[in-house]
């Protein structure tokens, strides 16, 4: 950001009365935005070229190599079409290897190549360098509350609220 356009604290709006839930949800929202903006910049500056969804899917078979595409489209949600193209195009740039399941050869299973674990490295380093910036000055007791506070939404939401 520029030095001439830097965000100030509007204390005009701000009252001491506490934080609604509207005010808690913008809190969140804003912050997620913010590190993901990070994270896509620093995708955007290196020299790999992957979109945000390219390295998520990067990301899924880093975390279950041999995973097939089917578990991807499962786990995401995403629409198959959608990641067939992107798995498609990934094996074309030479980011994922494809192998025969040796029980079934009609199962294809997916693996990062060497060149994909480097920039999946890469990417878990700013992940980390951004959380520890974003934590910067909370004691470890406040981390852990924050923690706690965030289980206890993500408890709330998925029990059907």
């Amino acid at each position: 950001m520029s030095p001439i356009m830097r965000k100030t604290l509007d204390h005009v709006n701000q009252s001491d009365k506490p934080a609604g839930a509207d005010d808690l949800f913008d809190a969140l929202h804003a912050l997620m935005h913010l590190l993901r903006a990070r994270q896509h910049q620093a995708l955007r500056d290196g020299e790999q070229d992957l979109t945000p969804l390219e390295a998520r899917v990067l990301g899924f078979f880093a975390r279950r190599p041999g995973a097939t595409q089917s578990e991807l489209a499962e786990h995401s949600g995403r629409d198959k079409g959608q990641l067939a193209r992107i798995v498609n195009a990934l094996r074309e740039r030479g980011w994922l290897e494809a192998h025969a399941d040796e029980n079934d050869r009609r199962v294809t299973r997916l693996h990062l190549s060497e060149r994909a674990r480097a920039q999946h490295q890469a990417v878990q380093r700013e992940r980390r360098r951004l959380a520890e910036a974003s934590l910067a000055g909370l004691a470890a007791a406040e981390r852990a509350q924050l923690r706690s506070l965030l289980e206890r939404m993500r408890a709330n939401l998925e029990a059907g609220g």
